[in-house]
């Protein structure tokens, strides 16, 4: 309860949360102003790159964000190729957090948000109904987004950066064993979370595999764990806030591409100060980015009710998958078998 109501401190500029915004938010603007939503959508997804310019030196910084906007690219487009099967769908998209994961890790690029949004793409696109004509189109939305955001974040560069600052590099002290086992588990618990949805025929099985990633972005056992009561106390109070605001106000389209904006501006100023307030606004955001307007109003309790329990359900997989993958017991003989392997081939 007291990690509920703590603010943590942060090294994080104002600045940045506002920028996040408006790179998710000039998008779907746009996208609502040529009366095209969805491909406003599409491009926003790639605004979330922004947040990976963890460099102080400007040519890092540009590089890194492009590499972080083809990846995200990339996560997309596997996503929606590996949407055609529901059997093949699991061992794909765990498969692909195997491997970001443990490239993110080899990289040195373990600082928040780490590979969340990369798998969070995939999920999204890989639990789309299979169409092989729209996939140029969608993932070309996603690269007329990428465009935009690296024009976004050279311009902010240049303007916030200073010329005394230097690069800041994470040192990675893992060792490869740790990291494939760390990345193992993660994509085990991924694809395990996804088959359990479409076993299940939830309505939108993404938020389930998508939930547990974020649970088990926690820093311990401990956290991980903390980080799933959080979510699921912020998840029901932020689909009461977004059950009030449909009801009551009937949001039109622009309002809310509007106030998509305005919340991932919060999110992201919370989400490193205080994860389970900032989950109350992920909650609203996440709706209003999923689902239509017009199917958001008149199926207000049942895609709440629905959202609720695949959240519970991802959370609940997220906490188990935190557990093992901060079982010592279970990392030293995964350690050991792996040498032994090694020393045999």
């Amino acid at each position: 309860m007291k990690s509920f109501f703590a603010i943590s401190k942060t090294t994080r500029k104002w600045h940045l949360p506002v920028v996040a915004g408006l790179s998710v938010g000039i998008p779907m603007i746009f996208g609502w102003y040529t009366n095209n939503l969805e491909a406003g959508k599409l491009a926003s997804l790639s605004g979330l790159s922004i947040l990976y310019i963890q460099s102080d030196r400007l040519s890092e910084r540009m590089i890194l964000l492009m590499t972080c906007c083809f990846g995200l690219m990339t996560s997309y487009a596997v996503g929606l190729l590996f949407s055609f099967n529901p059997f093949f769908a699991p061992i794909a998209l765990g498969l692909l957090a195997f491997g970001i994961h443990y490239s993110l890790h080899k990289l040195q690029l373990t600082k928040a948000p780490g590979n969340f949004f990369f798998i969070m793409l995939a999920a999204t696109a890989i639990c789309t109904p299979f169409d092989l004509q729209t996939i140029p189109t969608k993932i070309g939305y996603i690269a007329l987004g990428t465009i935009f955001t690296c024009s976004i974040g050279l311009i902010y560069s240049i303007l916030t950066l200073k010329k005394t600052d230097t690069s800041s590099v994470t040192i990675n002290n893992k060792d490869s064993y740790t990291n494939s086992i760390e990345s193992l588990i993660f994509g085990l618990f991924i694809s395990i979370s996804l088959a359990i949805a479409l076993v299940l025929e939830i309505e939108n099985p993404y938020w389930i595999p998508i939930s547990c990633l974020a649970v088990m972005q926690g820093s311990s056992s401990q956290h991980t764990w903390s980080r799933g009561v959080q979510r699921i106390i912020g998840t029901l109070i932020g689909l009461g806030l977004t059950w009030l605001i449909t009801y009551y106000i009937e949001p039109t389209p622009l309002i809310i591409v509007i106030s998509i904006t305005l919340i991932q501006t919060i999110v992201e100023f919370l989400i490193v100060r205080n994860y389970a307030i900032a989950v109350i606004f992920i909650t609203i955001l996440t709706i209003f980015l999923a689902e239509p307007g017009g199917h958001l109003i008149e199926n207000a309790d049942k895609v709440f009710i629905a959202r609720l329990i695949d959240i519970l359900i991802g959370s609940v997989i997220g906490i188990i998958g935190g557990w093992v993958l901060y079982h010592e017991r279970l990392h030293y003989y995964a350690r050991t078998q792996l040498k032994k392997l090694n020393k045999d081939i």
